[in-house]
């Protein structure tokens, strides 16, 4: 197999001093938590458009259980994300939006999507093919 050399990548890169790359206490790691749950990315991209019922929320996300979509939900609260408003009327009415904090998520949404479309049928197709065990 020949080596390749290949040139480092550069890109504008925001300096979280005095922490060091990824350690327990960097702010870069709460990217890593956000874009680890599964379902977080998926509920701010749905609600991108304006406010939505929990029931609505559901609905449009397939393959998310009630228990999963509340918990996500008051974890998405928590961290300022989206906004819980709660009607005064019989039945309860309550609907969800995104804050700023929220909204400018979008843009690194939409950053992974166009890499899922560059990059996905080729990931797809590596994960299809037999597990290397003997690495």
């Amino acid at each position: 197999m020949t080596a390749v050399h290949a040139e480092p990548i550069t890109a504008e890169r925001v300096e979280f001093t005095p922490y060091g790359d990824f350690e327990s206490d960097c702010p870069a790691r709460m990217g890593v938590d956000v874009f680890g749950n599964s379902w977080l990315p998926v509920v701010v991209y749905m609600l991108r458009e304006g406010p939505m019922r929990p029931s609505d929320l559901r609905a449009s996300i397939g393959g998310i259980s009630q228990k999963m979509l509340t918990q996500t939900l008051r974890r998405m609260e928590r961290m300022t994300l989206i906004e819980r408003h709660r009607y005064a009327e019989a039945p309860p009415r309550v609907e969800y939006r995104l804050t700023e904090a929220g909204r400018d998520l979008l843009t690194p949404i939409y950053a992974l999507g166009e890499w899922v479309d560059k990059h996905g049928p080729a990931v797809s197709a590596g994960l299809a093919g037999p597990d290397d065990e003997d690495d």
